[in-house]
């Protein structure tokens, strides 16, 4: 059974086609997706809160030809005593596929495991390969023109700022390696990538594949992505005051993108706060691509649902 739970659960050649895929949805317009999961319910088990996540992909499903059936943790009994894997093997005899926003990246595995419908990672505390996906077509759609995406992406270098612990800097340093690009993160030094990516950076290949600085000049130098992300994660609002202090001097400010490329792009995930991570100048800006990112994770999202629904009749 295939599923999406890391980046690198697409080798190289299936992430190239996601892209492409993902173009293809994006050209065709938002209610020409063919019928990829027609007469198919999924299912969103959705433990956090989301705008961007829940919202893309319940309109991907439909735009596909299936239904989406929205969970919270309140409306199911895991967590509440029943087992991951009694819960994945209930749901597989009910729906064809599981969109899994949660904390514990152990609990999408968990799912993945035990189940017998494919399992997409619509987040974790660990990783946010959702993102990254959009992330990268999101760059390579204004670099190739009509050529081809993955191979726009190649020796790109890209600058993450502030927390370079979270998800999404894991998710980049995957994404990276799998896209063959560069990646230097710059934040305080407690906030350095950690022993668990590192080691799954090992284990796929690409542990010498990034950097870490704590002087963000030194980041910005030369990149063609800027990237941050909030500085305060869900579940970490009692180190706001801590970490935004420690934080304040990896804020993405026209002053680093002096010392980048002259066409640098700024990206985040979103939301973004103004004042704290990055400054409104920066958002507002041309180089501000972070709306064409919200959008394209709908155009993205299909691509995975579709390669995942294709892998498993095949």
């Amino acid at each position: 059974m295939k599923h999406f739970l890391r980046e690198t659960d697409f080798n190289a050649d299936e992430a190239a086609a996601v892209l492409e895929l993902a173009r293809d949805f994006k050209g065709g317009g938002n209610r020409s997706s063919g019928a990829a999961l027609s007469g198919q319910s999924w299912g969103l088990i959705f433990s956090k809160s989301s705008t961007r996540t829940r919202v893309s992909f319940e309109v991907g499903i439909y735009e596909l030809g299936g239904n989406a059936l929205f969970l919270s943790r309140n409306d199911i009994q895991l967590g509440r005593g029943e087992t991951v894997a009694d819960t994945a093997r209930v749901l597989s005899r009910y729906l064809h596929g599981l969109v899994v926003r949660t904390f514990d990246q152990s609990d999408v595995e968990e799912l993945a495991e035990y189940g017998e419908i494919p399992v997409i990672n619509a987040l974790t505390d660990f990783l946010h390969p959702c993102q990254l996906y959009t992330d990268v077509f999101t760059a390579a759609e204004r670099w190739a023109g009509a050529g081809d995406l993955a191979e726009s992406l190649k020796g790109r270098k890209v600058a993450f700022f502030g927390d370079c612990a979270n998800n999404v800097a894991n998710s980049w340093l995957l994404g990276a390696g799998l896209f063959d690009m560069e990646i230097i993160l710059s934040g305080p030094e407690e906030f350095a990538p950690g022993p668990e990516i590192q080691g799954l950076l090992k284990e796929k290949g690409f542990g010498g594949r990034y950097s870490f600085t704590t002087d963000p000049i030194e980041a910005a130098r030369d990149a063609d992505i800027l990237y941050t992300d909030v500085w305060v994660s869900m579940g970490m609002e009692e180190e706001a005051r801590e970490r935004i202090e420690q934080m304040i001097p990896y804020a993405v400010t026209s002053e680093l993108f002096g010392v980048a490329r002259d066409d640098a792009l700024f990206m985040h995930c979103l939301p973004a706060y103004a004042g704290k991570e990055v400054t409104q100048e920066v958002l507002d800006s041309d180089r501000s691509i972070i709306f064409d990112q919200a959008e394209n994770r709908l155009h993205t999202q299909k691509a995975i649902l579709a390669t995942l629904a294709e892998a498993r009749r095949s």
